[in-house]
């Protein structure tokens, strides 16, 4: 079901750790954003697009996932993007195939145009399209070329990966710089915007309204902070008060964890050569 959380912009939820998909209406049709996860909820989404007259006319992943690459021929062949270094590197990943098992993807889940996006010029600031002015911020946490996408004019944050009630600040801890700060950095970038905002939509979590927006970025910046110093993490979403069914966060932040403090002692020796 399409959920609307403002003028021209609606959610349709997966049962798959709450992603969400973002539609926002434009002169000729709608733009999809993080397309959905099962085969079976893409068609729902199409379907009620098609209830409401309404067509895609595009659609844009916001980071190189399995889970944000997806597509279905219900959706109709219309053009597909994302950033220049977010198409790359899904490229790159996609070029031997994926397999299901090792990522944990089920069953029921579209893999035929999986990817199949083309990048933006490098360094766009907008999405080229006949609708709602949509800005683009690129950034560098949790993903190479990960992007947020601001709707301006309608207040709405398309956080991706980030800014979720349920889920901790996942890393890329493979980049080739310090992950802690290219997220750290990618929550100044939104937090830059948040005093247009009045919706913010994270890629897995439930929205939220003006208020978390700077309450949803001090806690991501709190549990990076602590993640690094190795300071007290009281963090709900990996205590006793986290949401229901999502306990394997915790496995995630004590993985997470081990490879920040790997990290941190394979580099103490250059730092000390360097001073």
């Amino acid at each position: 079901m399409l959920n609307r959380v403002a003028d021209g912009v609606f959610v349709h939820e997966s049962a798959f750790c709450q992603s969400n998909a973002v539609v926002v209406q434009g002169a000729a049709g709608v733009l999809l954003i993080d397309a959905g996860v099962h085969e079976a909820e893409i068609a729902c989404l199409a379907n009620d697009l098609a209830d409401s007259g309404q067509t895609v006319v595009a659609g844009f992943s916001t980071h190189p996932h399995w889970d944000h690459l997806l597509w279905h021929p219900v959706l109709g062949d219309v053009p597909r993007w994302a950033t220049a270094l977010c198409a790359d590197t899904a490229r790159e990943r996609l070029s031997n195939g994926i397999d299901p098992r090792r990522f944990g993807i089920p069953d029921d889940v579209p893999l035929d145009l999986l990817g199949h996006i083309a990048g933006l010029p490098a360094g766009s600031s907008h999405f080229p399209w006949d609708g709602p002015a949509v800005r683009i911020l690129e950034h560098r946490a949790h993903a190479p070329g990960h992007a947020a996408l601001l709707i301006e004019g309608h207040g709405v944050l398309v956080a991706g990966d980030m800014l979720s009630d349920v889920l901790i600040p996942m890393l890329d801890l493979n980049a080739p710089d310090d992950p802690i700060d290219d997220y750290l950095a990618a929550l100044r970038l939104l937090e830059g915007v948040a005093g247009e905002v009045t919706v913010v939509i994270p890629g897995h979590g439930s929205v939220g309204g003006a208020d978390e927006v700077p309450a949803r970025i001090d806690q991501d910046r709190a549990y990076l902070q602590a993640l690094r110093d190795g300071g007290d993490l009281s963090d709900p979403r990996i205590g006793p008060s986290a949401k229901a069914g999502w306990d394997w966060v915790r496995d995630v932040h004590t993985g997470q964890a081990a490879r920040v403090a790997e990290r941190s002692a394979r580099d103490e020796p250059a730092r000390a050569e360097d001073e």
